[in-house]
């Protein structure tokens, strides 16, 4: 199944639920920490469409993501049956409640955990989540390399606000040996139509701090990568999800399943297709899929009024 330039579906991110326990400034407007949780599927409904999808569109990786995912109840019975697909199943997540359960998760089949931490100072990490738990998050990075689940950072840089944390973010990945990876900031939500450019701080603004402090040379691309990739002379590597300033709209293999059943093919295009409704006969899904992988932009991300909470990026 592919499309008129080529791409298909090869990579599953499952919004689990559309709450979260921080109110990140990219992410929420103004000062609002909780988001009503609205209906949801549970951990079998979830499991059967994922394996539909997956019998038909073989997926490389799953990835769980929300709002926030630990706050999903019965995670740990989701990624227990979704770890019989054999798939590399992997979660994003703010950490802040990993320490709790990291352990389950690990048991049940967890492979991988991108943990977003966006300040490593107590004051910016505050600003930037609108509320305390800085001590949370490491604790929660820890508890997930004691216990053999691979940690990756996620740092959105916002102009103003956390730009001031590359590099203390950088030297704490790399005294820790962890990949870590800044992301742009994306046209969504509430920042689709308005304050984008007065926080928006680019690849080239991010390199240029990191190269203050370390040298570094840029390595080749992957297919469908997200990020692009540089290694520094000591051979450590970092990468940027530079959405606005180098898109990767041409070989994006995305597809996105949210809380209700409904399938996004791309986070530029306002549109669902409403999966949970029918019955998964191969026809059906064929047809689903084709009008998912029609929704994505054939160059440049444009940005939509989907929020990050409910959708997961």
């Amino acid at each position: 199944m592919t499309d008129l330039h080529g791409r298909t579906f090869k990579t599953l991110r499952v919004s689990l639920t559309n709450t979260c326990n921080f109110g990140c400034a990219y992410c929420v407007d103004g000062e609002t920490v909780e988001h009503k949780l609205t209906e949801q599927l549970n951990p079998e409904q979830l499991a059967k469409i994922i394996q539909n999808l997956h019998e038909k569109l073989d997926f490389d990786t799953i990835r769980l993501t929300g709002g926030e995912p630990t706050l999903y109840k019965n995670l740990v019975e989701l990624v227990r049956n979704l770890s019989k697909l054999n798939v590399p199943l992997k979660m994003t997540s703010n950490g802040f409640l990993l320490s709790k359960m990291v352990k389950e998760l690990a048991n049940a089949g967890l492979e991988s955990i991108n943990i977003s931490l966006d300040a490593i100072d107590e004051m910016v990490f505050e600003k930037m989540a609108k509320r305390k738990g800085l001590a949370q998050v490491l604790e929660g990075i820890e508890s997930c390399l004691e216990n053999g689940i691979e940690v990756k950072l996620n740092a959105v840089i916002m102009k103003g606000l956390n730009d001031s944390q590359v590099l203390p973010l950088f030297d704490y990945a790399k005294a820790k040996g962890i990949s870590i990876r800044y992301l742009e900031l994306m046209r969504m939500g509430h920042l689709f139509s308005r304050q984008f450019d007065d926080y928006f701080y680019s690849q080239n603004q991010i390199l240029e701090a990191i190269s203050q402090k370390y040298d570094f040379v840029e390595m080749e691309r992957k297919l469908s990568a997200t990020a692009n990739l540089w290694q520094t002379s000591d051979g450590f590597k970092f990468g940027i999800i530079a959405n606005e300033s180098e898109p990767f709209c041409k070989d994006c293999d995305r597809l996105r399943l949210d809380m209700k059943g409904r399938l996004y093919g791309c986070l530029s295009e306002n549109k669902s297709v409403s999966i949970s409704e029918h019955e998964m006969d191969d026809d059906v899904l064929e047809q689903v899929l084709q009008e998912a992988l029609s929704h994505k932009q054939p160059v440049k991300f444009t940005g939509s009024s989907l929020t990050m909470i409910g959708i997961g990026g």
